[in-house]
């Protein structure tokens, strides 16, 4: 017998803290998709989280639970793929542990990532942003600091973590405007501030007036606003700006839209590919093929340059009657 809780709380702790030096987002994932899974395995086995053995965890229940993700808790297919990489991760830690369940670990490494489809990127046309902007009511605290955080998302096209997590300090409009942050994969970056950008920071600093290391766009606490938070007054003013750009209400627009959407104006104003993945932080340019692939411009300009057949279509002869009968049968 091998309970699972020691080797879970070592994989944290020795694993994760002390050799990956993962960050907070990695550990905050890790630990959802395991509490997800000791909560499910626990109503499988009727067994307590802390007395589950290794072994329980078995193939078939990991299986099991990842339906479970999919068809009850209505997980995307790429949310069950993420849950499934930090259970692999956990597993391979375990494989060095207990070779003593290589077997059970190797069929649960063994469980595949699922493949999906993927749909072209959903972005905001300029009078949709225009009409989203326009929303928040800049008369109240609430709406000028909801403008203000909604234009700087469209402009840099910083991840809503990495736009909650922007301080005080982080925004520089001096010589050379930008805002700093450290986004995925640990990387800090800095992104360059347009005109009306620099324009509206300077006066909600001003109304913020913060220290150094306070949030720049907290909540009505003073405290950091939560990416849940910021889903849910995008979609506010989005579903607001319908009535001015009736376009906007077919789509669903997320944060990540608005990040998405600067990418796409970057690409209008014809800046490559290698240009916008340094901008966004991508890690790899394959990630900015997306845009690519979005910019429907592109595809009608080298259309334009293809020379088209030349060939007239032929005029349609009605078959034999008889073939006709056969070919209906």
């Amino acid at each position: 017998m091998t309970l699972l809780a020691p080797t879970l709380q070592a994989f944290f702790t020795d694993r994760l803290a002390a050799q990956r030096q993962a960050s907070s987002r990695t550990v905050a994932a890790y630990r959802d998709t395991f509490r997800l899974l000791l909560r499910f395995a626990a109503q499988h086995t009727s067994t307590e989280p802390s007395r589950l053995d290794l072994a329980a965890l078995d193939a078939p229940l990991i299986g099991a639970f990842l339906d479970h993700l999919e068809h009850k808790r209505h997980n995307t297919v790429r949310t069950r793929n993420a849950r499934l990489a930090a259970i692999h991760s956990l597993f391979g830690y375990a494989a060095l542990r207990h070779p003593e369940h290589a077997g059970s670990i190797q069929r649960v490494l063994s469980i595949p990532n699922k493949r999906f489809d993927r749909t072209l990127v959903c972005y905001l046309t300029k009078p949709e942003v225009e009409a989203l902007l326009h929303g928040p009511n800049r008369a109240t605290w609430i709406g000028r600091r909801d403008h203000t955080l909604l234009l700087i998302a469209v402009q840099t096209g910083l991840r809503v973590a990495e736009l909650t997590g922007l301080r005080c300090q982080d925004v520089v409009l001096g010589t050379g405007p930008h805002v700093r942050c450290n986004g995925k994969g640990r990387k800090e970056r800095c992104t360059p501030l347009t005109t009306q950008s620099v324009a509206a920071l300077r006066v909600w600093q001003r109304e913020r007036n913060g220290g150094p290391t306070d949030p720049l766009f907290p909540g009505r606490r003073g405290t950091r606003l939560s990416s849940d938070a910021v889903e849910s007054l995008v979609h506010k003013y989005a579903t607001a700006a319908g009535a001015r750009c009736p376009s906007i209400t077919t789509k669903n627009v997320t944060p990540h839209v608005l990040r998405h959407t600067c990418a796409m104006f970057l690409r209008e104003a014809g800046l490559d590919l290698a240009t916008i993945a340094l901008w966004l932080g991508h890690e790899q340019i394959t990630s900015t093929l997306i845009y690519l692939h979005a910019d429907l411009g592109i595809k009608e300009r080298a259309l334009a340059r293809t020379a088209q057949p030349t060939d007239t279509p032929g005029r349609y002869r009605a078959p034999d009657a008889l073939l006709a009968f056969l070919d209906a049968l």
